[in-house]
């Protein structure tokens, strides 16, 4: 009963059927003809014009839209648990030739406007210090909360008057969608590029960079290639996000993820550390309750000393969901 990491779940049916379709012959790298429908339907789901470009993971979706707002001497301002700084092994620092992480403080792994102005309203405007040049995301956040679109605007007008770049770690952007019940443009809001996660909701190989303002586009086209993300055939990662978007099958599969986070979290009571709002549940759990947990059978990562995350995903049963949350309940 794996509740590890939603990466760790199966390939949708209609993406094999998706990638068995484009396993033809076609045009090489990013000229086939499923890679030309792709910002069409971006734009489609966004209401809005975009230029998309697919890349192999979310590491490299989110360093290579953040190389096109920030040259090397400059910084990022990003949650102090963002993904980019705690799980990407330095790959913004060696994608941005050395830019700098600039980090804020925020509850449940969000940012505010106010956190970001603590950040950089006291550098001074000189050569000796870096200066910030974009604002970093995630939605939802690295500990499952959701921006509210009024949250996002709010940071959006505030990188709009500082000439700030802004970026959406989208890794679950599915799963805040669900959650908040708001069509996709207000859930991503005013930024600049969106790394749009798919393979955590049922793709195998295929994550989409949504860029808003095409032009950025066009500079991450030369980027990709030199960072070795031009894949050959990339009319199947091409294949991977249009069956994704097809019959929303990306909102299908995160409310079916969604639906088994609240079944364990029904058990969790007081125990919850975060308010369940995409699909992973942080409980507080001592070593001993947390191997009571896996001698039945459950699979889960331990976070810190005392508690412990588990994370839903399309594909979870939501029997053994519930029957995890009677579990937990019963410690």
């Amino acid at each position: 009963m794996r509740f590890l990491s939603d990466n760790a779940a199966r390939v949708h049916p209609r993406v094999w059927d998706a990638l068995r379709a484009a396993d033809a012959g076609d045009a090489p790298y990013d000229g086939d003809a499923l890679s030309a429908r792709l910002d069409e339907a971006f734009g489609a789901l966004f209401e809005r014009e975009v230029a998309v470009l697919w890349v192999a993971t979310g590491t490299a979706a989110n360093c290579l839209a953040l190389s096109a707002m920030v040259p090397p001497h400059g910084g990022v301002v990003c949650h102090r648990e963002a993904h980019i700084e705690m799980d990407e092994g330095g790959a913004p620092g060696f994608y941005l030739h050395g830019a700098k992480l600039m980090l804020a403080e925020g509850e449940g792994a969000k940012i505010t406007p106010g956190a970001i102005r603590e950040v950089i309203d006291p550098i001074r405007d000189d050569v000796h210090q870096v200066q910030p040049h974009a604002i970093s995301i995630t939605q939802a956040s690295e500990y499952g909360r959701a921006y509210r679109p009024e949250e996002i605007s709010e940071i959006a007008g505030l990188a709009r008057s500082r000439g700030l770049g802004l970026h959406m770690d989208g890794a679950r952007f599915a799963n805040a969608v669900a959650f908040l019940g708001v069509p996709a443009a207000e859930a991503a809001g005013d930024v600049d590029a969106l790394s749009f996660g798919c393979v955590k909701n049922g793709a195998m190989s295929a994550e989409a960079i949504v860029f808003f303002d095409p032009a950025l586009a066009d500079v991450v086209r030369y980027r990709r290639k030199r960072a070795g993300h031009l894949q050959s055939k990339g009319r199947f990662l091409a294949a991977q996000l249009l069956a994704m978007l097809d019959g929303d099958l990306w909102l299908e599969n995160a409310r079916s993820a969604n639906a088994a986070a609240q079944a364990i979290a029904e058990g969790a009571s007081e125990r919850l550390m975060h308010p369940i709002e995409a699909n992973e549940v942080f409980i507080r759990l001592t070593p001993a309750e947390r191997e009571t947990l896996r001698g039945a059978g459950y699979q889960f990562y331990d976070w810190g000393a005392d508690a412990a995350r588990f994370v839903a995903a399309w594909d979870s049963d939501l029997g053994e969901a519930s029957t995890l949350g009677q579990a937990i309940a019963a410690l």
